[in-house]
């Protein structure tokens, strides 16, 4: 099997429409000012992980402000991840009917928003501002990579790397900063989250001259129209398509257990917030390895099989490690559980892609596999609290992950065959 084009990697949420010449005139004239376009997706994709990554480190304080219990601090990070598959639902709908250019900047100022509605003193608004930042981020995470492949399809992997590298990037400074930025606001958590509102802020105001120009050429009402032709393939029938899907949730349950709880895990074992807050800034770097090679070497093989067994060996290896010698090999773990989570999730979209027959089948199965996996993501770090505060212990929470690593390695070697949906 050839390797898939970096442009066959990036899933178009339009993939089943086509511009009208009023839109096709749109975009010529957003493409007309490629700056402006390339700090927007910059500044958006800095965006995509930072208002999750900035909440672990400050996890406890959190939890004494309001009180809460193990179980109830979990659903801090677990309700955006939750609303992530909720949002993934509507997000292809609201593109096409508004507009990507004018979704896209309607989700940063949601999620500017989110972050500071988090901080209000109330519990209400506390899980509210997740459910704003768990849609906000879903818009941006299903209609980014279709605006980059739609605007850049001679430059996909250059841009596919400006794209997941800001990413990773963003959720990496903001993880190292956050209990620096407490310390500095005179302890206060609360102005330590909500600073990131001016990172969201700045990108919609990046984003406004694209609204700006695609809206001054034509309405959102003729851009596009629907694709002639047969109806499409039900993914939600095929057996391969539910493999993909859970494949792609289960190794999402396991990161998102590790965003929830790492810094936690380290600071219950008697290291310094600062120093788990930098170790977990860490683990989110080094997953950029895992991310771009994974993908290379799937598009080489026919089977995939050999990829899923290493990446569901390196989680397993790194939560063992966190199980037996949490602080003393934290370093270490963090690395092999950054490898591996880096390249599960790389090597979920692109089993997406190579087990789907044609664009527009990626494109829904893609749609499925977000909105599936997310829901079941979002029990993880509730699960994993609730089980803490029964045992007062990190043990069973992590044997429990490797249970999950055992069911990802058996549903993966049925997603990893060579057959198509």
């Amino acid at each position: 099997m050839s390797r898939p084009e970096a442009d066959q990697l990036l899933l178009d949420a339009e993939a089943d429409v086509r511009p009208t010449p009023q839109g096709a005139a749109a975009r010529r004239a957003l493409l007309a000012h490629p700056v402006i376009l390339m700090v927007g997706i910059v500044l958006a994709s800095l965006n995509m992980r930072a208002a999750l990554a900035s909440v672990s480190p400050l996890v406890s304080e959190i939890s004494d402000a309001f009180g809460l219990s193990s179980t109830a601090t979990s659903l801090v990070t677990s309700v955006p991840v939750l609303f992530l598959g909720v949002g993934a639902l509507v997000a292809p709908w609201l593109g096409r009917r508004f507009g990507t250019e004018v979704v896209l900047f309607c989700a940063l100022l949601l999620l500017g928003i989110g972050i500071v509605v988090r901080v209000v003193p109330s519990t209400v608004a506390l899980y509210g501002g997740g459910v704003l930042i768990g849609v906000a981020i879903a818009l941006l995470n299903v209609l980014m990579p279709g605006l980059i492949k739609r605007d850049f399809p001679d430059r996909a992997a250059s841009m596919t790397s400006v794209y997941t590298g800001s990413m990773i990037a963003g959720a990496t400074v903001v993880a190292a900063a956050s209990v620096p930025l407490e310390k500095a606001f005179g302890g206060s958590w609360e102005a330590s989250l909500a600073f990131w509102s001016l990172l969201a802020a700045v990108a919609a105001v990046a984003w406004l001259p694209q609204v700006l120009i695609a809206r001054g050429r034509t309405g959102h009402e003729v851009r596009v129209r629907p694709v002639a032709g047969a109806a499409p393939k039900s993914v939600w029938r095929s057996a391969l398509a539910w493999q993909v899907t859970l494949f792609m949730g289960l190794q999402s349950l396991w990161s998102y257990v590790l965003i929830a709880w790492m810094p936690t895990i380290f600071t219950d074992h008697g290291m310094s917030r600062s120093t788990a807050g930098v170790i977990f800034a860490f683990n989110n770097l080094i997953q950029v390895a895992g991310a771009f090679g994974v993908p290379l070497l799937a598009g080489r093989m026919r089977s995939q099989r050999p990829l899923v067994v290493l990446v569901s060996s390196l989680v397993a290896g790194g939560y063992v490690g966190l199980m037996v010698a949490p602080v003393s090999g934290a370093w270490l773990w963090s690395a092999i559980l950054g490898v591996g989570q880096g390249g599960a999730v790389g090597l979920a979209l692109t089993m997406i892609v190579l087990r789907a027959g044609d664009a527009a089948t990626a494109a829904r199965l893609s749609g499925m596999a977000q909105t599936v996996g997310y829901l079941l993501a979002a029990v993880g770090p509730l699960a994993a609290g609730a089980v803490y505060q029964v045992t007062g212990s990190w043990t069973v929470p992590i044997a429990l992950m490797l249970g999950v690593c055992a069911t990802a390695l058996v549903v993966g070697l049925f997603a990893a065959r060579d057959r198509k949906i």
